[in-house]
């Protein structure tokens, strides 16, 4: 077998679990995804290397942030999203929580009331 295939053999799931788990959270979830992708794991070995090796071009925080923010918009993110929210530096943006404390529904004009379905007191 040539060197540059050999390279693969020595690799395993649990040396990118643990390298994902000493990066983050949302990282580890990313590779447990990427592992669970294809019906033999070991297929999946390409993707989990070249998730490690975005941490060489990108910093470790910023492949965490990109995780997560992979994380936010699907459950089961794929290396392209990751490697286009790092490309796009979309991860550099913090995520926007909802503010939910604030009343919703006046917002518009032509929003009934609890009064119009026969129920609670009108503010009319």
């Amino acid at each position: 077998m040539p060197e540059n295939h050999k390279q693969y053999l020595a690799y395993a799931t649990d040396n990118f679990l643990d390298w994902a788990s000493r990066v983050g959270i949302s990282t580890q979830t990313v590779m447990k995804v990427l592992l669970a992708a294809n019906k033999v794991e070991r297929q999946s070995y390409p993707s989990c290397r070249t998730l490690m090796k975005l941490a060489d071009k990108y910093s470790i925080e910023r492949i965490e942030d990109a995780c997560s923010r992979a994380l936010a918009y699907t459950p089961t993110p794929s290396l392209k999203n990751v490697q286009m929210i790092l490309k796009t530096g979309q991860d550099r943006v913090k995520l926007e929580q909802p503010d939910i404390s604030k009343k919703q529904s006046g917002k518009y004009g032509f929003t009934r009331g609890a009064s119009y379905f026969g129920g609670g007191e009108s503010n009319d």
